[in-house]
């Protein structure tokens, strides 16, 4: 008889306040192990908050968390020693090699000289970074930057690691580069990714389950997926050559909203190929040809709109913008 292993992080009821100001309002969650799993929210809504007592920094006002099977209120030494926590401005120390940060990180969780040395060579060698393990870290790039203090952050061996704004600041090609880092951790270690990220994609691309934060309440939560679809708006385009066909085509397709100057006709559909293959096949018994096709489905940025009322944070606007304050 198998069993279900525990959830990496369980909460409920958990509040948060500060004077009258209530920062997480009665939240409960599940975080399963060996899975991506994202915190999204606006500027202010709590998300800082919450990894910072899910991580044991701060104590909550009220409600019960287990993380790694241990309870936070009761053994928060135990906590520490399962997580690891690697914030959005990497905690490298710029005067010392990548090497010495390494083997400082083991001083700190009281390894042996020789286990610590044998782990940060491992690290070196699993991040790409044997050749400038031996430089010091004020050289390093952006993306080495964040792949070191990530290194860092596992010297321990933790079990959850709760990843803050993973790749602020990188080009895309680190940004993606760091991407599959971080599904490698969880596909060849097993390990427990818990990310809160500005950059809706980064979540959509990497999150096996989404929640969704916003004034202290989860509003949402589920797949990718499963938010998205809480979402009104899938529609398939039609390009049409000419007025003549465009008209015919919206005569055909009772419903749909036409754009003259465009040629385009809008068709609300979910996308799914049954109702491709029947629009298309209506469109063929009337002698109607479109010249392109396209599905339009709502994405992460739509389900955040929607949810709180507020666009996500993206781009440069997003890494210059204000952490929480609470």
């Amino acid at each position: 008889m198998t069993t279900t292993p525990p959830s990496a992080i369980s909460a409920l009821g958990l509040r948060k306040s500060y004077g009258d100001k209530v920062v997480l309002d009665g939240i409960d969650l599940d975080v399963p192990s060996g899975r991506i799993w994202s915190l999204l929210g606006p500027n202010g809504a709590g998300k800082t908050t919450m990894v910072q007592i899910l991580s044991t920094l701060i104590r909550p006002d009220a409600g019960t968390v287990q993380v790694a099977g241990h309870d936070l209120a009761k053994d928060p030494d135990a906590v520490r020693r399962s997580i690891g926590v690697t914030g959005q401005f990497a905690a490298v120390d710029e005067m010392l090699t990548g090497e010495e940060n390494l083997l400082l990180m083991g001083d700190l969780h009281h390894l042996d000289r020789r286990t610590s040395r044998r782990r940060a060579d491992e690290l070196l060698q699993q991040f790409d970074l044997e050749d400038a393990g031996k430089k010091v870290a004020s050289t390093y790039s952006g993306g080495m930057r964040r792949k070191l203090d990530l290194a860092m952050t596992l010297v321990g061996n933790p079990r959850i690691i709760f990843l803050d704004e993973p790749t602020t600041g990188l080009d895309p090609r680190s940004r993606h580069t760091m991407w599959e880092i971080i599904r490698g951790l969880v596909a060849n270690e097993g390990i427990t990714i818990f990310l809160t990220t500005q950059y809706l994609e980064e979540a959509d691309e990497l999150a096996d389950r989404i929640a969704v934060l916003d004034h202290g309440k989860l509003v949402a939560q589920g797949t990718p997926a499963e938010l998205k679809s809480l979402v009104p708006g899938s529609h398939i385009l039609l390009t049409f050559g000419d007025t003549t066909e465009l008209d015919a085509a919206a005569r055909v397709l009772g419903g749909s909203a036409g754009d003259d100057q465009g040629l385009t006709l809008r068709v609300p559909s979910n996308g799914d190929l049954g109702a491709i293959r029947g629009l298309l096949d209506r469109l063929d018994a009337a002698s109607v040809t479109a010249k392109n096709l396209s599905i339009h489905t709502p994405d992460l940025d739509d389900v955040f709109l929607t949810l709180t009322g507020r666009p996500a944070a993206a781009g440069e606007a997003a890494e210059n913008a204000a952490k929480e304050t609470v």
